[in-house]
């Protein structure tokens, strides 16, 4: 019994740190190829195919962008609201600065390094409380 733990604790730790290394790295790249978001204040209107965002991006060039019913939904009832565009991009906007996607493979790379770490510390405990 006593050696199907330490294999358990020992594939657990093996699993949570390397998954979690491989996922911390993806996330690493997906933010980078997220690029950079900067804040700006959008100016938000009816139009005849639901509610769009207007802005000014950094060369005062005037940007517009639909919304999707999750941002209608969060900007309902506002005229203006504080918006993320994407540098170097035309018609690309969203309400959070990070992105949802970098933020859930981050939180997933680290609560397997958390498992891992449980794992072996785990591990060291049942160690010394054998020997």
């Amino acid at each position: 019994m006593d050696s199907a733990i330490d294999a358990l604790l020992e594939i657990f730790a093996w699993v949570g740190f390397g998954l979690g290394a491989l996922l911390a790295g993806i996330a690493l790249v997906v933010y980078l190829f997220d690029g950079t978001w900067i804040p700006v204040r959008g100016v938000l209107e009816d139009a005849e195919h639901g509610r769009l965002v207007r802005w000014f991006d950094e060369q005062g060039a005037v940007n517009e962008a639909h919304l999707t019913h999750e941002q209608e939904r969060a900007l309902a009832g506002k005229d203006m609201a504080d918006i993320f565009m994407r540098r170097g991009a035309v018609g690309r906007m969203r309400l959070t600065q990070g992105s949802p996607a970098v933020r859930a493979v981050s939180f997933l790379a680290l609560g397997l390094i958390v498992l891992g770490v449980l794992a072996v510390v785990l591990s060291g405990v049942l160690l010394f409380v054998r020997g």
